[in-house]
């Protein structure tokens, strides 16, 4: 099937399978690799994207769905160079550990605070619970995503 998509602004059209995963077509025919594979069963949040502004697994979205969408990676979201100010707050306050689950979380996290602009920890703990991190306590993360609430993209 043809599919059209917007991949962080840039428009792409490709010929895909209709059983293609939205995750695998970006990292092998658009050829972004920010957003990993990690457990096949929507359970880590690895692969988490922005599908029109959504936060969306993109292992459980077929390539086909996102047709005529805006779909935006972890490569997205800097602009002219500079960090968004959710990447920024995560190196900031090393809300990161191995580094697998940063990209899905820094999106989940992004999407949370356009829903909720200030959040409380909770709400945070709460809008990021699907999303997991096999390395940290999720304390910096936490903190993180708060010192990015006041900021502006």
């Amino acid at each position: 099937m043809q599919i059209s998509v917007t991949v962080n602004g840039d428009a792409h059209q490709h010929d895909v399978e209709p059983r293609v995963l939205l995750v695998q077509y970006l990292r092998e025919h658009v050829g972004l690799t920010g957003t990993k594979i990690g457990c096949d069963t929507s359970s880590c949040g690895a692969c988490t994207v922005l599908v029109d502004g959504e936060s969306v697994k993109s292992c459980t979205m077929l390539a086909v769905q996102a047709d005529g969408s805006e779909v935006t990676t972890i490569e997205g979201l800097a602009r002219d160079g500079e960090f968004h100010p959710v990447q920024a707050a995560f190196r900031e306050h090393h809300g990161l550990q191995c580094g697998f689950c940063t990209a899905g979380m820094v999106m989940a996290a992004v999407s949370l605070l356009d829903e909720l602009p200030d959040p409380s920890e909770r709400d945070i703990r709460l809008g990021l619970e699907g999303n997991l991190c096999r390395c940290t306590g999720y304390h910096n993360i936490v903190q993180a995503v708060l010192a990015a609430a006041g900021e502006k993209p």
